[in-house]
């Protein structure tokens, strides 16, 4: 009786989604409807990926991995949250908020990097098209890959067990639909701007950073296409980069914001509503922005669905 009493006083209570929302059952729904077409959307693209030998390249082999950290990002926020909300179970565990902190921090960083990868092979494709094939090695794309899923690992497990110890003397009401850094911290009693300010390092390094280096590729590469003799040939760079960067918009514009101001001076609605914005939607439309306007996708696609009719 005593371990149960002990184990429900370290439990969270997330709060949830816009909690004072009228028509809270209709959101939750729609969340819902758009995760699961987020795992859809991005397991067909996975599927095409990995079946059609036209996509066997190195900016499709990156691609498949964004749809991984995707699938995978949304999945570890929307089943509790809807679990939570259609249960009336609010609670979540001292260890299952850690792990949920860990498992989201590690795929948004490793998602800030892949998306740098993506960039600089485009940057290697249109600069230096001859060299592409030595530069974008199979085997340099898997060591970079894996470099960025371990490094994500390693900054989400500081990230997650330091903030996870600080002391917390009042409510343990999380005021968010899943537990994340900046409403754990508002939660401690003791002095957390030293952290805070670590946190805004973190930040720099690996969200402006990696936008920085993004937009100084893609600055080469439109500097390259514009002096393109071929009208085709600069019509598909374009359709191919403007994927990419508004991919890039949607990821790095809310997670700057979050990040990189400390969370006083923002408030939980806002924090709610960035999250689902690059965290739900984001996910869903990223297959929707590669796929409508790539024709080799498109191609795949076709052949897929020829293969089911016969």
């Amino acid at each position: 009786m005593v371990s149960v009493n002990e184990s429900s006083i370290t439990d969270f209570i997330l709060v949830g989604l816009f909690p004072e929302f009228q028509h809270s059952i209709i959101l939750n729904s729609v969340i819902v409807f758009i995760y699961t077409l987020a795992f859809l959307g991005n397991t067909l693209l996975i599927v095409l990926i990995l079946g059609d030998s036209r996509l066997h390249t190195p900016m499709y082999f990156l691609l498949s991995q964004l749809s991984v950290i995707d699938l995978t990002l949304t999945s570890t926020i929307v089943p509790k949250m809807a679990y939570n909300f259609f249960t009336g179970e609010r609670s979540i565990s001292w260890i299952g908020c850690g792990t949920q902190s860990f498992f989201f921090l590690m795929l948004g960083m490793s998602e800030c990097l892949i998306l740098t990868l993506m960039a600089y092979d485009r940057y290697v494709a249109v600069c230096s098209p001859l060299r592409y094939p030595t530069i974008m090695s199979p085997s340099f794309c898997l060591h970079m890959v894996a470099t960025c899923w371990i490094g994500g690992s390693i900054s989400s497990f500081i990230h997650t067990v330091y903030p996870m110890h600080f002391p917390i003397c009042g409510s343990r009401e999380i005021h968010h639909f899943f537990c994340e850094v900046p409403v754990l911290i508002k939660l401690s009693c003791e002095d957390t701007s030293v952290y805070q300010l670590v946190v805004v390092v973190t930040s720099i390094v690996l969200l402006v950073v990696p936008f920085s280096l993004i937009t100084a590729s893609y600055t080469l590469v439109f500097l390259t296409v514009l002096h393109m003799n071929s009208v085709k040939g600069r019509k598909k760079v374009l359709a191919t980069c403007s994927s990419h960067l508004t991919v890039v918009s949607l990821f790095f514009g809310p997670n700057i914001f979050i990040y990189m101001t400390f969370t006083s001076s923002h408030s939980p609605e806002q924090d709610q509503a960035l999250s689902v914005f690059s965290n739900i939607l984001t996910p869903m439309l990223n297959p929707l922005i590669y796929s409508l306007r790539n024709k080799e996708v498109v191609a795949a696609l076709s052949k897929l669905m020829g293969r089911c009719v016969v």
